[in-house]
């Protein structure tokens, strides 16, 4: 077979204690899932939960010790940070029920979910799509990939981060309006679930503003921690 350009290279995370990568299919983004998050962006109670995309060339893989360099993007004047544990599915599906949905993670990792807040709040205006707001060149920076069995207990787990020192977001994985189980129940009635899928399952309360040469520092117990310059 002959293509009419050489296809791009496969997007691929490396995986904590081994030499094989994991392929990324798609990323699914659930928005506003934890209560205080919510609040903050003026919605309040459980509603059902909702998803965005970015494509998987967002990804920004930063080893876990390294700092990453991210281009400060293009037309916004409010880059936010929301800090997120993602979720890897290694097994695909669909109509996953939640009490099966564990035998569908492959592991867990932190990211950032990078906005471009000012143009996602216009979209909300005009109620229009999220795209340019949430996916963007290098908007998904990530570290590896830590099997579940490695994990710990990924429910309970700290979830945080920090800005030049300062810590900006401080909450725990227990506190998600639809738990990762329930995630998947909900995202696989949506779409197929494929292996190489990841899922940001939601930020936290204190999301904010960064700018050129800011230092982000995320982390999520038993899984990881990720570190980020705005460049």
């Amino acid at each position: 077979m002959s293509y009419v350009f050489d296809p791009p290279a496969v997007v691929a995370v490396p995986v904590t204690g081994s030499e094989s990568r994991f392929p990324v299919h798609r990323i699914y983004c659930v928005g506003r899932n934890y209560v205080e998050h919510a609040k903050e962006m003026g919605f309040t109670g459980r509603e059902p939960p909702f998803f965005f995309m970015k494509p998987a060339d967002a990804v920004l893989y930063v080893p876990e010790g390294a700092t990453g360099e991210m281009p400060y993007p293009s037309v916004t004047a409010d880059l936010h940070h929301e800090i997120e544990l993602v979720v890897a599915i290694g097994k695909g599906g669909r109509d996953i029920k939640a009490a099966d949905a564990a035998g569908h993670i492959f592991g867990y990792a932190v990211g950032l979910d990078m906005t471009r807040r000012d143009l996602q709040g216009e979209a909300k205006k005009q109620g229009r799509p999220w795209d340019v707001g949430k996916s963007f060149d290098h908007s998904a920076p990530m570290g590896p990939i830590r099997p579940a069995a490695q994990a710990g207990d990924v429910g309970n787990a700290a979830i945080a981060l920090s800005v030049n020192g300062q810590v900006r977001q401080s909450s725990n994985v227990s506190k998600l309006i639809w738990n990762i189980a329930e995630t998947i129940e909900h995202l696989s009635r949506l779409w197929e679930l494929r292996p190489g899928d990841l899922i940001f399952s939601g930020t936290p309360e204190g999301v904010g503003a960064v700018k050129a040469g800011d230092l982000m520092e995320g982390s999520v117990g038993g899984v990881g921690a990720l570190k980020v310059k705005v460049v």
